[in-house]
């Protein structure tokens, strides 16, 4: 394991706890989340703890040996499941690895009832773009994730939720990152 490496894994845990807290107070009550992109479901699994009152389903590109959720496999595009299958989807860093995040974005919405939360990284500054590669380079490339880098823009992200028809509720970027629970599209 690289230098790199090592240095994920120790702030690995602290990212979980963060995210698990932030982000079980977005989430409506007594609801069935889809974790899209979940990885092993560690976070979903954390925010469980935090909110037994959820249930929690993932799906993943990459299937991992062991998970701490039920983990379905689907292919990055369509999502496995049929319209308006789940109260909310919740998906965390996982739009920058695809090709055409809207595909994506679409999918969300169509399998949603509720809300949609969403996680991820603004491209603002000069050295965004840089920090944010290198990181998820750090992150995931050893898991074999995609890493087409495609990080948006807050313009890029507000022409996408008004192209799909979805409004942001509430949106936190204290984290260094965004927390949007949005409403979906009817």
């Amino acid at each position: 394991m690289s230098i790199s490496e090592r240095i994920h894994e120790r702030i690995y845990g602290r990212r979980i706890r963060v995210l698990a807290q932030n982000l079980s107070k977005m989430i409506p009550r007594h609801v069935s989340v889809l974790d899209v992109g979940c990885g092993d479901g560690l976070l979903a699994h954390s925010i469980g703890r935090l909110r037994p009152d959820l249930s929690f389903q993932g799906i993943e590109v990459l299937l991992r040996p062991e998970t701490h959720i039920e983990v379905r496999e689907f292919d990055g595009s369509r999502i496995p499941f049929s319209e308006n299958s789940f109260d909310v989807v919740m998906m965390v860093a996982v739009l920058y690895h695809t090709n055409d995040p809207c595909v994506l974005l679409r999918e969300v919405s169509r399998v949603a009832t509720q809300s949609i939360v969403l996680k991820h990284h603004l491209l603002t500054g000069w050295m965004s773009g840089p920090t944010l590669r290198f990181m998820d380079r750090v992150g995931n490339a050893r898991h074999c994730v995609a890493l087409p880098f495609n990080y948006w823009r807050p313009g890029q992200w507000t022409a996408a939720f008004e192209r799909l028809g979805l409004e942001v509720e509430e949106c936190k970027e204290r984290l260094g990152a965004v927390l949007v629970a949005g409403q979906c599209a009817v």
